[in-house]
C-alpha cells in the first residue's frame, strides 16, 4: 500500500504544473526576495512602454508671435475708433492683453488635456532654430476661456470702462500656443525607437523584487521574463540530456522532489512499525490511513494546479479529528504532520503553508479529538478560524506587509471560513470511513453507550440487576481509563454492553434473582455451563445488533480464559476424590489483548464481588480490590494485554476510591418516617415529631 501510494504521488507531482508564484499587480509579493540566479535581458514590453510614454512625454509646441502683434495692433486701433485716446487707459489695455501672449494661451482642447495628464511641463519649438527646444512651466499658460475671463476681469475697473465694454474684448483673446503636430510626432517616434531598443540587463544575483513590495505592471513583465527565461534554460538542459543519453540527469529536479515524497512515506511507514505495532498488523486500519494521506495530498497537487491559495480550501484539520477519534492522538499528530509535509512540496509558499497548518491540526486536536459532542465540531470550527487568521496576519507582517494591505485581500479570510465550516462534514466522513474500511471512532461509541439504544434498553426492562451492574461497571472503568490515559469511550460502551448475553437467562444471575435461585436445582457444571454461555450468547446478540468488532472484542474477553470459581470449587467438593476436568468450567476467552480490556475485566470482577461484602468499609474494600486483581493477576489473565504494573495500580486505587463512594456509610434515620425534611440522627438528636 505504501508503494502503491508513492506511485500515485509520484505521477500527481510529475504530472503537477508546478506554478512557483502566484501574484497580481497592486498586490504586495508575499513570497521570499526573488534573486536573479542568471543574468538575462528583459525586452521592452511595446504596450507597456507605450503606456508609459503616453503618460509621460512632453509634447512640443509652437508660439505664433506674429498673431500675437497682430492682435495687439488691432486692439490699439480699436481703442481710438471708440473714443479711448487717454494714455493710461490705452496703456492699461493694451499692457493686459500683452502680458496674456507672453505668458501663453493655449486652446481649450490642449489646456483639457494638460489637465487629463497631469503633465508639468511642455516643450516649445524656437521659431529661428527648429533643433532647440525650449521647456516651459505648463501652470503658466492659460485656456483661452480663462484668459477671456482675466482680460474682462482686468479691465474692469477702468475709468473708461463704459467705452471698453464697446469692444468685443474675447475677440482679441486668441491662442498664440498651439501643438506643433509634425515636430510632436518626430519627437514621439525618436523616443518610442529609443525606448524599444534599450533592453534592460538584470545581472545575476541582483534582487529582481523583494518581500513586501507591491507588484508593478513593469516588476510582474521582468518576473514573467525571469521565469520564461528558466523554463527556456531548462528545456535547453533537457534537450542537451535527451542526445546525451543522460536518463538520470533528464528528471533530476523532479527526482528530487519523488525522494523527498518517498522518503516521508517511509518515515510514516517506520514509525506504524516501531511506535504503533498493533495499528500496523491491523490491515484495514492501515489501508484507511494510507487512503487519508493519499486523498488529502492529491487534492494539494489537484488543486494548486487551477490556484495556490486554494490550498487554504482544503479541510486538513481533518485529519487528526478522523484519525485521533479512531486510532489515537499521538497518531492523529504524526500522520497530519506527514500530510502537511508531502503537500508543502507543491503548496507555495511553503513555510507559511506548514505554519498554518500545523497550527490548525494543534487546535483541532485540542478541541474535538473526543469528538462526543456535535457542539465540539463547531467549537473547533470557530477556533481553526480565528487560528488560520492570527497566524496569517502575523506572517504577512514578518513579510513587512502593512495591515491595511493585509485587510485589502479579504478573500484569504473566506478561504478560510469556508474551511472551517467544511468541518461540519466530519461526522459524514467519519461514518462514510467506518463503514468502508471498518474501525470503530469515538463518535460510535458514544452513541452506542446512550441507555436508550434498543439493546440496552431491553437489558434495562428485562435484567435491571445486570443493567446497574454495566452502569457502574462503567463508571469505575470509565474513571479508571481516563487516569491511565486509555479510550475512555470505548471502556465505556464495553462495560455496558459486556454482560448483554445474561438477556437468555437472567434469573440465573445472582443481580437478577428475587428470593429463588434456580442453580439449587442444577448440577455445578449445568450451572456452569450456563453462565458461561453468557458471553458465547452476548457475541451472537452483538452480532445481530451489528456492534462493532471492537465492543464484540471487549464482551468476549471481560472474563478471559478465567473460570467459573463458585461452581468448579462446587464441583470439587462434590468429587472429593476425584479429578475435576477444568474445561466445562472455564470462558472461552481469549484473555484480554488491549489495556482497555484488561480494565473491563478488574473492573467486572471488582463491582460484582463488592456486592458480596458484608462489610462495606474501607478498608475491606481496598483489601477486596488488591486481592481479586492480584488474583487475576497470579492466573495470568493480564498477561497479554498491553498494561504495566503502574496502570494496575492506579486502576486499584480508582477503583477503590468509586468503590468506596459506592458503599460509603450511610446516616441512620428514625424509623417509621416517610418523605419530608427529617433531622439526621447520627448529626444530632432529632425530637420526636
Amino acid at each position: 500500500m505504501f508503494i502503491v501510494s508513492a506511485i500515485i504521488l509520484s505521477v500527481l507531482l510529475t504530472w503537477h504544473n508546478n506554478r512557483p508564484f502566484t501574484f497580481y499587480v497592486g498586490k504586495p509579493w508575499l513570497y521570499q526576495d526573488l534573486t536573479a540566479s542568471m543574468s538575462f535581458k528583459v525586452p521592452r514590453d511595446t504596450a507597456a512602454v507605450v503606456d508609459s510614454l503616453n503618460a509621460n512625454f512632453i509634447k512640443v509646441y509652437e508660439r505664433n508671435d506674429q498673431m500675437s502683434r497682430t492682435q495687439l495692433a488691432r486692439l490699439s486701433h480699436d481703442l481710438s475708433m471708440v473714443g479711448i485716446h487717454d494714455y493710461a487707459v490705452r496703456q492699461q489695455a493694451l499692457s493686459a492683453l500683452e502680458q496674456l501672449y507672453r505668458s501663453g494661451i493655449v486652446p481649450d482642447s490642449i489646456a483639457e488635456d494638460m489637465k487629463h495628464r497631469s503633465v508639468s511641463q511642455a516643450h516649445l519649438s524656437d521659431e529661428v532654430n527648429l533643433a532647440v527646444l525650449t521647456r516651459i512651466e505648463v501652470k503658466n499658460l492659460r485656456a483661452q476661456t480663462v484668459a477671456m475671463e482675466w482680460l474682462a476681469s482686468a479691465l474692469e475697473a477702468s475709468p473708461q470702462r463704459d467705452k471698453l465694454a464697446q469692444l468685443d474684448l474675447a475677440s482679441y483673446v486668441l491662442p498664440n500656443i498651439t501643438l506643433d503636430s509634425l515636430r510632436n510626432k518626430e519627437e514621439y517616434d525618436r523616443d518610442l525607437k529609443s525606448a524599444l531598443d534599450n533592453q534592460e540587463i538584470i545581472q545575476k544575483g541582483e534582487a529582481i523584487i523583494t518581500t513586501g513590495s507591491i507588484v508593478s505592471p513593469r516588476a510582474k513583465y521582468i518576473i514573467d521574463t525571469y521565469l520564461l527565461t528558466l523554463l527556456n534554460q531548462q528545456d535547453q538542459n533537457k534537450r542537451v540530456q535527451e542526445q546525451g543519453n543522460d536518463f538520470i540527469g533528464k528528471y533530476y529536479t523532479k527526482g528530487g522532489r519523488i525522494a523527498i515524497l518517498c522518503i516521508l512515506m517511509l518515515m510514516m511507514l517506520v514509525f506504524m512499525v516501531t511506535v504503533r505495532p498493533r495499528v500496523y498488523a491491523n490491515l484495514r486500519l492501515m489501508t484507511f490511513l494510507v487512503c487519508l494521506v493519499t486523498t488529502f495530498v492529491a487534492v494539494v497537487y489537484l488543486i494548486t494546479n487551477v490556484r495556490n491559495t486554494y490550498v487554504y480550501l482544503i479541510p486538513f484539520a481533518l485529519i487528526p479529528i478522523i484519525v485521533s477519534t479512531s486510532i489515537d492522538r499521538r497518531t492523529s499528530l504524526f500522520i497530519h504532520v506527514i500530510s502537511v509535509l508531502l503537500g508543502s512540496l507543491v503548496a507555495e509558499p511553503q513555510a507559511d503553508f506548514i505554519i498554518m497548518q500545523m497550527v490548525a491540526g494543534v487546535i483541532a486536536m485540542a478541541t474535538a479529538s473526543e469528538l462526543t459532542r456535535r457542539s465540539q465540531l463547531v467549537r473547533a470550527g470557530v477556533f481553526i478560524f480565528f487560528g488560520y487568521s492570527i497566524t496569517y496576519v502575523a506572517l504577512m507582517l514578518s513579510h513587512s506587509l502593512r495591515l491595511d494591505e493585509i485587510m485589502a485581500d479579504w478573500h484569504i479570510f473566506l478561504f478560510f471560513a469556508i474551511n472551517c465550516m467544511v468541518l461540519s462534514l466530519a461526522y459524514i466522513g467519519i461514518f462514510v470511513a467506518e463503514k468502508v474500511f471498518g474501525f470503530t471512532s469515538t463518535v460510535t461509541l458514544v452513541e452506542l453507550s446512550d441507555i436508550n439504544n434498543p439493546l440496552l434498553r431491553e437489558l434495562s426492562e428485562n435484567c435491571p440487576g445486570t443493567f446497574q451492574h454495566a452502569l457502574q461497571v462503567g463508571t469505575m472503568a470509565s474513571a479508571a481509563a481516563l487516569k491511565i490515559h486509555a479510550n475512555e469511550a470505548l471502556v465505556r460502551a464495553g462495560a455496558m454492553y459486556h454482560d448483554i448475553g445474561k438477556l437468555n437467562n437472567p434469573a440465573f444471575f445472582t443481580e437478577n434473582q428475587t428470593g429463588v435461585n434456580p442453580h439449587d436445582a442444577l448440577a455445578p457444571e449445568q450451572s456452569a455451563h450456563i453462565v458461561i454461555a453468557h458471553v458465547t450468547d452476548g457475541l451472537k446478540m452483538a452480532d445481530k445488533a451489528n456492534l462493532p468488532r471492537a465492543v464484540k472484542d471487549m464482551i468476549a474477553q471481560h472474563h478471559g480464559c478465567g473460570m467459573a470459581k463458585y461452581f468448579y470449587t462446587q464441583a470439587c467438593k462434590a468429587s472429593p476424590d476425584g479429578v475435576v476436568d477444568k474445561a466445562p468450567y472455564t470462558y472461552p476467552g481469549p484473555n484480554p489483548q488491549t489495556r482497555e480490556a484488561a480494565i473491563l475485566m478488574m473492573a467486572d470482577a471488582c463491582e460484582a464481588a463488592a456486592k458480596s461484602l458484608t462489610e462495606h468499609s474501607e478498608a475491606a474494600i481496598t483489601a477486596l480490590v488488591n486481592r481479586i486483581i492480584d488474583m487475576q493477576m497470579a492466573d495470568g489473565l493480564l498477561r497479554e494485554a498491553p498494561i504495566t504494573f503502574r496502570d494496575i495500580e492506579t486502576v486499584k486505587g480508582i477503583f477503590a476510591k468509586r468503590l468506596n463512594s459506592i458503599y460509603h456509610t450511610r446516616i441512620s434515620y428514625p424509623s417509621g418516617l416517610m418523605g419530608g425534611a427529617v433531622t439526621p440522627t447520627a448529626a444530632a438528636p432529632a425530637e420526636n415529631p
